[in-house]
């Protein structure tokens, strides 16, 4: 098991770490960067060695209720490890998952040109959720999605360039 100063050494070693002292001579170590309301990734570090890193949002850690890990019988490489994942998993948050209807928006690219036999032109944008088909500066139909969209242009004769 580490000592107080041992594990102290190590969490100091992080550069991105601030170092605020608490009561009964416990330390908290802070991530003023962190993109969540945590900041608190090192919490009351005891001098009998005892302390908690937050790893709510790690996986594969023994988490208590309020996302900490024991880290009394860290070893260095442990300790280390944990403490880089923690800083990691409060510098971003993960990219929401798209849902399908945003996903073939992405695809379907919002600015679209659709031509007709006449070479006609139409524009396709997607503004403020919903479709709209231009002719030049003129609005000629708006749709909720973009394959009510197409299905129209192509019963009118257009296909997209």
């Amino acid at each position: 098991m580490l000592t107080f100063e041992q594990k102290l050494e190590i969490i100091t070693s992080f550069p991105e770490l601030e170092r605020s002292d608490v009561s009964l001579g416990r330390v908290n170590f802070q991530y003023a960067d962190s993109v969540y309301d945590r900041k608190n990734v090192v919490y009351h570090l005891h001098p009998n060695g005892n302390g908690f890193v937050y790893a709510a949002l790690l996986s594969g850690y023994d988490i208590d209720d309020k996302g900490l890990v024991n880290i009394r019988s860290l070893d260095e490489p442990a300790l280390r490890t944990l403490i880089a994942e923690a800083i990691k998993s409060l510098s971003f948050k993960p990219e929401v998952p798209l849902t399908r209807s945003q996903r073939r928006r992405q695809r379907a690219n919002s600015d679209q040109q659709w031509v007709n036999e006449d070479s006609q032109t139409l524009q396709v944008r997607f503004e403020e959720d919903t479709w709209m088909i231009y002719e030049g500066l003129n609005l000629e139909m708006a749709f909720e999605t973009y394959e009510e969209a197409v299905e129209y242009l192509e019963e009118e004769g257009f296909s997209r360039e």
